[in-house]
Protein backbone atom coordinates (compact mmCIF):
# COMPACT_ATOMS: atom_id res chain seq x y z
CA UNK A 1 0.00 0.00 0.00
CA UNK A 2 1.46 3.76 -0.76
CA UNK A 3 0.73 5.95 1.95
CA UNK A 4 2.78 9.29 -0.86
CA UNK A 5 -0.81 10.58 -2.35
CA UNK A 6 0.04 13.64 -4.61
CA UNK A 7 2.49 15.73 -2.37
CA UNK A 8 2.00 14.50 0.89
CA UNK A 9 3.16 12.02 2.66
CA UNK A 10 0.57 10.51 5.40
CA UNK A 11 3.11 7.62 6.76
CA UNK A 12 3.73 9.33 10.20
CA UNK A 13 0.11 10.51 10.48
CA UNK A 14 -1.17 6.34 10.00
CA UNK A 15 1.30 5.19 12.45
CA UNK A 16 0.26 7.69 15.06
CA UNK A 17 -3.73 6.98 13.75
CA UNK A 18 -2.70 3.25 14.31
CA UNK A 19 -0.97 3.84 18.08
CA UNK A 20 -3.97 5.80 19.16
CA UNK A 21 -6.27 2.69 17.45
CA UNK A 22 -4.63 0.37 20.13
CA UNK A 23 -4.89 2.60 22.68
CA UNK A 24 -8.73 3.14 22.53
CA UNK A 25 -8.94 0.00 22.04
CA UNK A 26 -6.87 -0.93 25.27
CA UNK A 27 -9.54 1.42 26.68
CA UNK A 28 -11.83 -0.52 25.85
CA UNK A 29 -11.14 -3.20 27.27
CA UNK A 30 -10.02 -2.11 30.34
CA UNK A 31 -13.31 -1.01 30.94
CA UNK A 32 -15.34 -4.30 30.23
CA UNK A 33 -12.64 -6.72 31.78
CA UNK A 34 -12.48 -7.08 35.44
CA UNK A 35 -9.38 -9.03 35.67
CA UNK A 36 -7.40 -6.25 33.89
CA UNK A 37 -9.32 -3.29 36.46
CA UNK A 38 -8.73 -5.75 39.87
CA UNK A 39 -5.10 -6.49 38.65
CA UNK A 40 -4.23 -2.00 37.67
CA UNK A 41 -3.56 -3.70 34.07
CA UNK A 42 -3.23 0.39 32.05
CA UNK A 43 -4.75 0.47 28.82
CA UNK A 44 -1.63 1.95 26.98
CA UNK A 45 0.23 -1.42 28.08
CA UNK A 46 -3.45 -3.89 26.56
CA UNK A 47 -3.21 -1.15 23.69
CA UNK A 48 0.65 -2.13 23.35
CA UNK A 49 0.35 -5.60 23.27
CA UNK A 50 -2.25 -4.92 20.11
CA UNK A 51 1.17 -2.91 18.35
CA UNK A 52 3.40 -5.78 19.40
CA UNK A 53 0.98 -8.35 17.32
CA UNK A 54 0.46 -6.13 14.29
CA UNK A 55 3.48 -4.55 13.89
CA UNK A 56 5.14 -7.98 13.79
CA UNK A 57 2.90 -9.80 11.77
CA UNK A 58 0.58 -7.37 9.94
CA UNK A 59 2.51 -4.34 9.13
CA UNK A 60 4.56 -6.05 6.46
CA UNK A 61 1.52 -6.91 4.15
CA UNK A 62 0.74 -3.17 4.60
CA UNK A 63 4.19 -1.84 3.36
CA UNK A 64 4.87 -0.59 7.24
CA UNK A 65 7.83 -2.23 7.61
CA UNK A 66 9.61 0.64 9.28
CA UNK A 67 6.89 1.19 11.78
CA UNK A 68 9.15 -0.14 14.56
CA UNK A 69 11.66 2.06 13.99
CA UNK A 70 8.99 5.14 13.76
CA UNK A 71 8.07 3.84 17.13
CA UNK A 72 11.70 3.63 18.78
CA UNK A 73 12.14 7.32 17.32
CA UNK A 74 9.14 8.75 19.18
CA UNK A 75 10.01 6.68 22.82
CA UNK A 76 12.75 8.78 22.66
CA UNK A 77 11.83 11.81 21.53
CA UNK A 78 8.51 11.09 23.87
CA UNK A 79 10.83 10.46 26.99
CA UNK A 80 12.69 13.62 26.45
CA UNK A 81 9.30 15.78 26.55
CA UNK A 82 8.07 13.52 29.52
CA UNK A 83 11.13 14.70 31.48
CA UNK A 84 11.26 18.41 30.35
CA UNK A 85 7.40 18.69 31.32
CA UNK A 86 8.03 17.38 34.83
CA UNK A 87 10.82 19.20 35.27
CA UNK A 88 9.46 22.72 33.98
CA UNK A 89 6.32 22.46 36.93
CA UNK A 90 6.61 25.35 39.42
CA UNK A 91 7.33 23.44 42.93
CA UNK A 92 4.96 23.96 45.73
CA UNK A 93 6.16 25.49 48.53
CA UNK A 94 6.78 23.14 51.54
CA UNK A 95 4.82 23.70 54.80
CA UNK A 96 6.90 20.97 56.36
CA UNK A 97 10.84 20.25 56.29
CA UNK A 98 11.21 16.66 55.40
CA UNK A 99 12.68 14.59 57.86
CA UNK A 100 16.37 13.25 56.85
CA UNK A 101 15.53 10.41 58.21
CA UNK A 102 12.92 9.55 55.65
CA UNK A 103 14.75 11.72 52.87
CA UNK A 104 17.84 9.04 53.20
CA UNK A 105 16.48 5.91 53.50
CA UNK A 106 14.44 6.85 50.49
CA UNK A 107 17.82 7.42 48.49
CA UNK A 108 19.09 4.11 50.37
CA UNK A 109 16.63 1.77 49.21
CA UNK A 110 16.88 3.55 45.28
CA UNK A 111 20.49 3.35 45.50
CA UNK A 112 20.11 -0.79 46.66
CA UNK A 113 17.93 -1.32 43.85
CA UNK A 114 20.24 0.51 40.98
CA UNK A 115 23.19 -1.26 42.45
CA UNK A 116 21.16 -5.07 42.67
CA UNK A 117 20.21 -4.70 39.37
CA UNK A 118 23.26 -3.40 37.38
CA UNK A 119 25.80 -5.99 39.27
CA UNK A 120 23.27 -9.12 39.41
CA UNK A 121 22.19 -8.36 35.68
CA UNK A 122 25.98 -7.85 34.52
CA UNK A 123 27.35 -10.38 36.93
CA UNK A 124 24.99 -12.93 35.04
CA UNK A 125 26.03 -11.89 31.56
CA UNK A 126 29.21 -12.73 32.25
CA UNK A 127 28.88 -15.70 34.71
CA UNK A 128 25.99 -17.62 33.51
CA UNK A 129 25.64 -16.29 29.72
CA UNK A 130 28.96 -15.58 27.94
CA UNK A 131 28.65 -18.46 25.14
CA UNK A 132 25.46 -16.86 24.20
CA UNK A 133 27.01 -12.68 24.82
CA UNK A 134 29.93 -13.09 23.17
CA UNK A 135 32.40 -9.64 23.08
CA UNK A 136 30.23 -6.47 23.52
CA UNK A 137 26.79 -8.16 23.35
CA UNK A 138 27.69 -8.97 27.44
CA UNK A 139 25.90 -5.42 27.80
CA UNK A 140 23.05 -6.81 27.76
CA UNK A 141 22.94 -7.97 31.79
CA UNK A 142 22.61 -4.55 32.21
CA UNK A 143 18.99 -4.22 30.21
CA UNK A 144 17.49 -5.81 33.57
CA UNK A 145 18.15 -1.86 35.46
CA UNK A 146 17.76 0.03 32.26
CA UNK A 147 13.91 -2.19 32.07
CA UNK A 148 13.38 -2.52 35.33
CA UNK A 149 14.62 0.58 37.31
CA UNK A 150 14.55 3.04 34.27
CA UNK A 151 11.68 2.39 32.36
CA UNK A 152 10.90 1.85 28.57
CA UNK A 153 12.46 4.90 27.31
CA UNK A 154 15.88 4.54 28.60
CA UNK A 155 16.42 1.28 28.03
CA UNK A 156 15.50 1.75 24.46
CA UNK A 157 17.42 4.94 24.20
CA UNK A 158 20.61 3.89 26.29
CA UNK A 159 20.69 0.10 24.40
CA UNK A 160 20.05 1.65 20.78
CA UNK A 161 23.53 2.87 20.97
CA UNK A 162 24.70 -0.40 21.26
CA UNK A 163 23.60 -1.39 17.95
CA UNK A 164 25.62 1.01 16.24
CA UNK A 165 29.29 0.74 15.38
CA UNK A 166 31.82 0.04 17.20
CA UNK A 167 29.57 -2.14 19.66
CA UNK A 168 27.45 -4.00 17.12
CA UNK A 169 24.78 -5.60 19.48
CA UNK A 170 22.00 -6.80 17.33
CA UNK A 171 18.65 -5.95 18.51
CA UNK A 172 20.11 -4.54 22.04
CA UNK A 173 17.37 -2.00 22.66
CA UNK A 174 14.59 -4.94 21.28
CA UNK A 175 15.93 -6.80 24.85
CA UNK A 176 15.51 -3.56 26.89
CA UNK A 177 12.12 -2.96 25.59
CA UNK A 178 11.00 -6.34 26.37
CA UNK A 179 12.62 -6.18 29.81
CA UNK A 180 11.10 -3.00 30.51
CA UNK A 181 7.51 -4.50 29.75
CA UNK A 182 8.09 -7.74 31.78
CA UNK A 183 8.80 -4.57 34.70
CA UNK A 184 5.27 -3.45 34.14
CA UNK A 185 3.11 -6.71 33.99
CA UNK A 186 6.03 -7.80 37.25
CA UNK A 187 5.29 -4.32 39.12
CA UNK A 188 0.97 -4.26 37.84
CA UNK A 189 0.36 -7.87 38.92
CA UNK A 190 3.18 -8.85 41.89
CA UNK A 191 1.70 -5.15 43.34
CA UNK A 192 -1.92 -6.30 43.62
CA UNK A 193 -1.12 -9.49 45.01
CA UNK A 194 0.95 -7.70 47.92
CA UNK A 195 -1.14 -5.11 48.70
CA UNK A 196 -4.12 -8.11 49.46
CA UNK A 197 -1.37 -9.92 51.64
CA UNK A 198 -0.99 -6.59 53.38
CA UNK A 199 -4.44 -6.40 54.63
CA UNK A 200 -4.90 -9.60 55.54
CA UNK A 201 -0.80 -9.94 57.21
CA UNK A 202 -1.50 -7.61 58.67
CA UNK A 203 1.16 -4.60 57.05
CA UNK A 204 -1.38 -1.67 56.78
CA UNK A 205 -3.42 -0.51 59.95
CA UNK A 206 -7.16 -0.89 60.27
CA UNK A 207 -7.89 2.18 58.89
CA UNK A 208 -5.99 1.90 55.30
CA UNK A 209 -7.49 -1.70 55.09
CA UNK A 210 -10.74 -0.30 55.70
CA UNK A 211 -10.22 2.15 52.50
CA UNK A 212 -8.92 -0.62 50.87
CA UNK A 213 -12.09 -3.02 51.38
CA UNK A 214 -13.98 0.42 49.91
CA UNK A 215 -12.01 0.44 47.06
CA UNK A 216 -14.77 0.34 44.17
CA UNK A 217 -12.51 -1.58 41.15
CA UNK A 218 -12.65 1.13 38.70
CA UNK A 219 -12.95 0.54 34.76
CA UNK A 220 -10.67 3.96 33.94
CA UNK A 221 -13.86 6.19 32.88
CA UNK A 222 -16.07 8.29 35.32
CA UNK A 223 -19.51 7.26 35.45
CA UNK A 224 -22.93 9.80 33.88
CA UNK A 225 -23.06 10.31 37.70
CA UNK A 226 -19.58 11.12 39.11
CA UNK A 227 -18.54 14.37 39.12
CA UNK A 228 -15.44 15.00 36.75
CA UNK A 229 -11.96 16.82 37.83
CA UNK A 230 -10.75 19.34 36.61
CA UNK A 231 -7.42 18.55 35.15
CA UNK A 232 -5.74 21.67 34.42
CA UNK A 233 -6.26 26.04 34.45
CA UNK A 234 -6.22 28.72 31.88
CA UNK A 235 -3.19 30.40 32.10
CA UNK A 236 -3.43 32.76 28.90
CA UNK A 237 -6.46 34.53 27.41
CA UNK A 238 -8.26 32.08 24.68
CA UNK A 239 -7.98 35.15 22.45
CA UNK A 240 -4.07 35.32 22.59
CA UNK A 241 -3.10 32.33 22.43
CA UNK A 242 -4.49 28.66 24.18
CA UNK A 243 -2.70 27.50 27.11
CA UNK A 244 -2.05 23.97 25.83
CA UNK A 245 -0.35 25.86 22.76
CA UNK A 246 1.63 27.76 24.97
CA UNK A 247 2.55 24.37 26.95
CA UNK A 248 3.51 22.79 24.14
CA UNK A 249 5.78 25.37 22.83
CA UNK A 250 7.18 25.84 25.67
CA UNK A 251 8.24 22.59 26.38
CA UNK A 252 9.21 21.91 22.14
CA UNK A 253 10.95 25.53 23.21
CA UNK A 254 13.26 24.12 25.92
CA UNK A 255 13.41 20.41 23.89
CA UNK A 256 15.23 22.34 20.89
CA UNK A 257 17.52 24.45 23.44
CA UNK A 258 18.82 20.51 24.86
CA UNK A 259 19.33 20.01 21.11
CA UNK A 260 21.38 22.59 20.61
CA UNK A 261 23.53 22.18 23.47
CA UNK A 262 24.69 18.83 22.78
CA UNK A 263 24.78 19.61 19.12
CA UNK A 264 26.86 22.32 20.48
CA UNK A 265 29.34 20.49 22.31
CA UNK A 266 29.52 17.49 19.78
CA UNK A 267 30.85 20.38 16.85
CA UNK A 268 33.37 21.78 19.43
CA UNK A 269 34.90 18.16 20.05
CA UNK A 270 34.78 17.12 16.90
CA UNK A 271 36.19 20.22 15.57
CA UNK A 272 39.39 20.81 18.53
CA UNK A 273 39.70 17.52 20.51
CA UNK A 274 38.05 14.47 18.67
CA UNK A 275 39.42 11.02 19.52
CA UNK A 276 37.85 9.13 22.81
CA UNK A 277 36.51 12.22 24.11
CA UNK A 278 34.37 13.07 20.87
CA UNK A 279 33.62 9.33 21.29
CA UNK A 280 32.06 10.14 24.60
CA UNK A 281 29.95 13.41 23.91
CA UNK A 282 28.19 11.22 21.47
CA UNK A 283 27.56 8.48 23.22
CA UNK A 284 25.49 11.27 25.54
CA UNK A 285 22.54 11.29 22.84
CA UNK A 286 21.74 8.55 24.44
CA UNK A 287 20.97 10.11 27.94
CA UNK A 288 19.61 12.81 25.76
CA UNK A 289 16.72 13.09 28.60
CA UNK A 290 19.03 13.87 31.56
CA UNK A 291 20.22 17.11 29.37
CA UNK A 292 16.40 17.63 28.39
CA UNK A 293 15.79 18.00 31.99
CA UNK A 294 18.74 20.18 32.93
CA UNK A 295 17.19 22.68 30.61
CA UNK A 296 14.14 22.48 31.50
CA UNK A 297 15.00 23.31 35.12
CA UNK A 298 17.01 26.38 33.61
CA UNK A 299 14.11 27.35 31.84
CA UNK A 300 11.54 27.15 34.92
CA UNK A 301 14.51 29.49 37.04
CA UNK A 302 14.58 31.78 34.96
CA UNK A 303 10.84 32.43 34.16
CA UNK A 304 10.69 32.34 38.38
CA UNK A 305 13.44 34.85 38.50
CA UNK A 306 11.20 37.09 35.73
CA UNK A 307 8.42 36.85 37.76
CA UNK A 308 6.34 35.13 34.78
CA UNK A 309 5.99 31.40 37.07
CA UNK A 310 1.97 32.27 36.71
CA UNK A 311 2.35 31.26 32.77
CA UNK A 312 3.23 27.66 33.88
CA UNK A 313 0.19 25.55 35.13
CA UNK A 314 0.97 22.30 36.44
CA UNK A 315 -1.95 20.42 35.63
CA UNK A 316 -1.42 21.23 32.63
CA UNK A 317 2.08 19.82 32.61
CA UNK A 318 1.37 16.67 34.11
CA UNK A 319 -1.63 15.85 31.21
CA UNK A 320 1.10 16.25 28.38
CA UNK A 321 3.42 14.28 30.66
CA UNK A 322 0.82 11.94 31.11
CA UNK A 323 -0.36 12.02 27.34
CA UNK A 324 3.93 11.38 26.43
CA UNK A 325 3.92 8.31 28.95
CA UNK A 326 0.80 6.57 27.67
CA UNK A 327 2.17 6.86 24.28
CA UNK A 328 5.69 5.94 25.52
CA UNK A 329 4.15 2.80 27.18
CA UNK A 330 2.17 2.05 24.03
CA UNK A 331 4.91 2.18 21.70
CA UNK A 332 7.04 0.29 23.88
CA UNK A 333 5.50 -2.88 23.28
CA UNK A 334 4.83 -2.36 19.96
CA UNK A 335 8.37 -1.83 19.06
CA UNK A 336 9.58 -5.06 20.03
CA UNK A 337 10.51 -7.48 17.43
CA UNK A 338 9.85 -11.40 17.72
CA UNK A 339 13.07 -12.03 16.68
CA UNK A 340 14.78 -10.50 19.25
CA UNK A 341 12.91 -12.55 21.68
CA UNK A 342 14.17 -15.64 19.85
CA UNK A 343 17.45 -14.75 19.72
CA UNK A 344 17.94 -13.59 23.22
CA UNK A 345 14.84 -15.49 25.03
CA UNK A 346 18.17 -17.08 27.76
CA UNK A 347 18.86 -13.96 28.66
CA UNK A 348 15.02 -12.61 28.91
CA UNK A 349 14.77 -15.78 30.85
CA UNK A 350 17.51 -15.21 33.34
CA UNK A 351 17.71 -11.45 33.85
CA UNK A 352 13.83 -12.06 34.87
CA UNK A 353 14.77 -14.21 37.14
CA UNK A 354 17.05 -12.40 38.93
CA UNK A 355 14.67 -8.92 38.84
CA UNK A 356 11.84 -10.99 40.53
CA UNK A 357 14.42 -11.97 42.89
CA UNK A 358 15.31 -8.85 43.59
CA UNK A 359 12.29 -6.83 43.71
CA UNK A 360 9.79 -9.05 44.85
CA UNK A 361 11.85 -10.86 47.37
CA UNK A 362 14.65 -8.80 49.04
CA UNK A 363 13.13 -5.16 48.34
CA UNK A 364 10.17 -6.45 50.78
CA UNK A 365 12.74 -7.73 53.08
CA UNK A 366 14.80 -4.68 53.71
CA UNK A 367 12.36 -1.91 53.36
CA UNK A 368 10.21 -3.17 56.22
CA UNK A 369 12.99 -2.72 58.19
CA UNK A 370 14.54 0.31 56.21
CA UNK A 371 11.89 2.51 57.04
CA UNK A 372 10.23 3.37 60.25
CA UNK A 373 6.81 4.47 59.09
CA UNK A 374 4.30 3.55 56.61
CA UNK A 375 7.09 0.99 55.77
CA UNK A 376 4.58 -0.57 53.14
CA UNK A 377 3.35 2.30 51.55
CA UNK A 378 7.14 3.48 51.01
CA UNK A 379 8.14 -0.06 49.88
CA UNK A 380 4.87 0.08 47.03
CA UNK A 381 6.79 3.37 45.63
CA UNK A 382 10.26 1.36 45.73
CA UNK A 383 8.93 -1.42 44.29
CA UNK A 384 6.89 0.11 41.63
CA UNK A 385 9.62 2.19 40.34
CA UNK A 386 11.88 -0.80 40.17
CA UNK A 387 9.80 -2.86 37.77
CA UNK A 388 8.66 0.35 35.50
CA UNK A 389 8.23 3.75 35.94
CA UNK A 390 7.07 6.28 38.57
CA UNK A 391 3.32 6.28 36.97
CA UNK A 392 3.15 2.46 38.12
CA UNK A 393 4.56 3.21 41.72
CA UNK A 394 1.90 5.92 42.37
CA UNK A 395 -0.82 3.95 40.73
CA UNK A 396 0.14 0.81 43.31
CA UNK A 397 0.03 3.84 46.41
CA UNK A 398 -3.12 5.15 45.29
CA UNK A 399 -4.60 1.63 46.02
CA UNK A 400 -4.26 2.06 49.86
CA UNK A 401 -4.14 5.89 49.97
CA UNK A 402 -6.83 7.10 46.97
CA UNK A 403 -6.09 10.97 48.09
CA UNK A 404 -2.60 11.01 49.33
CA UNK A 405 -3.11 12.13 52.31
CA UNK A 406 0.45 10.21 53.71
CA UNK A 407 3.22 12.29 53.00
CA UNK A 408 4.85 9.11 51.08
CA UNK A 409 4.35 9.75 47.48
CA UNK A 410 5.95 14.37 48.25
CA UNK A 411 8.77 12.82 50.26
CA UNK A 412 9.84 9.77 47.77
CA UNK A 413 9.69 12.61 45.19
CA UNK A 414 11.67 14.77 47.35
CA UNK A 415 14.45 11.96 47.28
CA UNK A 416 14.88 11.66 43.40
CA UNK A 417 16.92 15.30 43.35
CA UNK A 418 19.87 13.34 45.16
CA UNK A 419 19.34 10.18 43.85
CA UNK A 420 19.66 11.75 40.24
CA UNK A 421 23.45 12.78 41.37
CA UNK A 422 24.02 9.24 42.74
CA UNK A 423 22.93 8.07 39.31
CA UNK A 424 24.59 9.69 36.98
CA UNK A 425 28.23 7.90 37.09
CA UNK A 426 25.76 5.08 35.75
CA UNK A 427 24.26 6.88 32.77
CA UNK A 428 27.81 8.13 31.88
CA UNK A 429 29.48 4.93 32.19
CA UNK A 430 26.99 2.72 30.65
CA UNK A 431 28.52 1.65 27.67
CA UNK A 432 31.36 0.45 28.99
CA UNK A 433 30.35 -2.63 29.45
CA UNK A 434 29.92 -2.51 25.70
CA UNK A 435 33.52 -1.81 25.26
CA UNK A 436 34.69 -4.15 27.09
CA UNK A 437 35.30 -2.82 30.74
CA UNK A 438 32.39 -5.04 32.71
CA UNK A 439 34.33 -5.89 35.71
CA UNK A 440 35.25 -2.08 36.49
CA UNK A 441 31.68 -1.04 35.79
CA UNK A 442 30.74 -4.28 37.76
CA UNK A 443 33.05 -2.64 40.87
CA UNK A 444 31.42 0.62 40.73
CA UNK A 445 28.20 -1.06 41.14
CA UNK A 446 29.07 -3.09 43.76
CA UNK A 447 30.09 -0.13 45.29
CA UNK A 448 26.65 0.79 45.08
CA UNK A 449 25.77 -2.09 47.23
CA UNK A 450 28.08 -1.72 49.39
CA UNK A 451 27.22 2.00 49.97
CA UNK A 452 23.88 1.41 50.26
CA UNK A 453 24.03 -1.45 53.09
CA UNK A 454 26.38 0.75 55.46
CA UNK A 455 23.62 3.37 55.02
CA UNK A 456 21.31 0.62 56.04
CA UNK A 457 22.68 -0.63 58.53
CA UNK A 458 22.78 3.00 60.15
CA UNK A 459 18.83 3.91 59.38
CA UNK A 460 17.37 0.79 60.29
CA UNK A 461 19.79 -0.24 63.76
CA UNK A 462 18.26 -2.84 65.46
CA UNK A 463 15.65 -3.88 63.17
CA UNK A 464 18.77 -4.48 60.06
CA UNK A 465 18.16 -8.08 60.82
CA UNK A 466 15.48 -8.43 63.08
CA UNK A 467 13.38 -11.66 62.54
CA UNK A 468 10.16 -11.23 61.05
CA UNK A 469 9.91 -13.27 57.46
CA UNK A 470 8.85 -11.86 54.73
CA UNK A 471 7.97 -8.16 55.98
CA UNK A 472 9.03 -7.35 59.19
CA UNK A 473 6.49 -5.27 61.34
CA UNK A 474 6.59 -3.95 64.63
CA UNK A 475 3.02 -4.15 65.92
CA UNK A 476 3.38 -0.32 67.47
CA UNK A 477 4.02 0.93 63.76
CA UNK A 478 1.94 -0.58 61.41
CA UNK A 479 0.26 1.83 59.14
Amino acid sequence: MNYIHSAHDFTIVIHLCIISCALLLGSTLRSKVHFLQKYLIPAPMIGGLFLFIFYNYFSPWLNLETGTFFLEELMFHLLNISFIAMQLRIPAKKEKQQRKGTLWANVTALLAEYGLQCTFGLLAAVLLLKAILPGSAVALGLTLCLGFELGPGQAESMAKVWEGAPYNVANASDVGLTMAAIGFVIGSVVGVVLINRAAKKGWLSAEYVEKLRNRKVGNGFFTRKEDRVASSYQTTASESMDTFTLHIALILFTYLLSFLILAGIEWIVARFIGGKVLEAIVGLWGINFVVSMLCAILVRKVLIAAHAEHVIDNQTCNRIDGIAVDFTVAACLGAIEVAAIRQYWPVILVLTVIGIAITCFLTPWFCSRLFKDYSFMRFLMIFGTANGTLPTALSLLRVVDPDFETPVAQEYANSTGIMFIFALPILALVNWPAKGNVWPFIAITGAYVLISFVLYLKLAGKRAFAKGGYFYMESEAKN
